[in-house]
């Protein structure tokens, strides 16, 4: 997921080590990491999306107990849908940034792209 992360070629993004493991983030922000817990990457979906994600695909989609306070939910490792996986960390990076400086980005770039 790393690659695919990295690949996007969006600005803004630095290395991290929280916790002792290797993550990105997306304008200060937790972007694209690792389970500490499961072989899944972690995206974040609030947790109606989560719900609708894990029963329409539970063999892809799920939740271990450290996560489900949160608005994330698990995608196991060899089912992540490489499409599905760029729209949802473009979207995480759009929702990270700074509004500002987001529409000074979409102008340059002749407009919000369309997901």
């Amino acid at each position: 997921m790393r690659d695919t992360a990295l690949g996007l070629g969006l600005p803004c993004i630095t290395h991290a080590t929280p916790w002792g493991h290797e993550a990105l983030k997306a304008h200060g922000k937790l972007w694209c990491y690792w389970s500490f817990y499961e072989d899944a990457a972690v995206f974040k979906a609030d947790r109606d999306e989560r719900e609708m994600l894990m029963q329409a695909d539970p063999q892809t989609f799920f939740l271990h107990p450290h996560y489900a306070p949160h608005a994330l939910v698990l995608v196991r490792a060899g089912r992540i849908d490489p499409d599905w996986a760029r729209a949802r960390l473009i979207r995480q990076w759009r929702y990270a940034a700074p509004k500002r400086w987001l529409k000074a980005w979409d102008a340059a770039q002749g407009g919000p792209p369309l997901l």
